[in-house]
Order: structure tokens, then sequence, then C-alpha cells
């Protein structure tokens, strides 16, 4: 079997995110691609008022062949929408869970 692309089902997913959200413009949602370093990040920048708006709801790096969730802030959960596209759980780690809560959560603990 074919290994699948975990860069370009990565960056479809995190598309998806910022073609779905609100359409307030004072907040601009940014899609961080670095392929090179295999780092994908959604943040989002702008201001309120007088209050600065900055915050990185999805990080996601892909290391040795496995995609790290190191930050999820969606309802459905990034790590959900990789396996419906077909990646195993064992190429899943929730890097935002303590390496002893990983044996628990069903996906790779590292």
């Amino acid at each position: 079997m074919e290994k699948l692309d975990y860069r370009e089902l990565t960056k479809r997913v995190l598309e998806k995110y910022i073609n779905h959200q609100g359409k307030d413009e004072s907040i601009e949602r940014q899609l961080i691609f670095d392929t090179e370093r295999d780092r994908y990040l959604i943040v989002y920048v702008g201001w309120e008022e007088e209050r600065q708006i900055y915050g990185c709801p999805v990080h996601i790096d892909i290391k040795e062949g496995k995609i790290w969730i190191e930050r999820d802030f969606t309802e459905v959960g990034v790590a959900n929408e990789l396996v419906e596209l077909g990646v195993p759980k064992t190429d899943i780690v929730l890097a935002f869970r303590s390496p002893f809560v990983r044996q628990f959560t069903g996906f790779a603990t590292a």
C-alpha cells in the first residue's frame, strides 16, 4: 500500500478551517506552512478596538513520519479528520496531551 502524503493531507485539513471561518475583517486568518521543517499552523492576528487579537488554534508538526498535533482548538478535532482521510491512528500523536495520558487516547504515543 502506498504511503499517504501527510504534508498534503495536513494542508488540506487546515485550508478547510480557514475557508469556513467567520468573515470578521478585523481578524486576519493566516495559514503558515513551513514544508522545509514540516510545521503547519493557523494563526489569528488583528485588533478588536484597542485590544490586539493573536492566537494559534492549530499547530501541527510532522516528525519521523508521524503527524504530531501540538495544539488543536477545533470542535471536531484535526486528528479525527486525518483519520477520516485515511491516516492510521498509529501515525498521529496527540502531542498536546501529556506523554502518560497518550497511552489511553487510541493514537500513537510518540
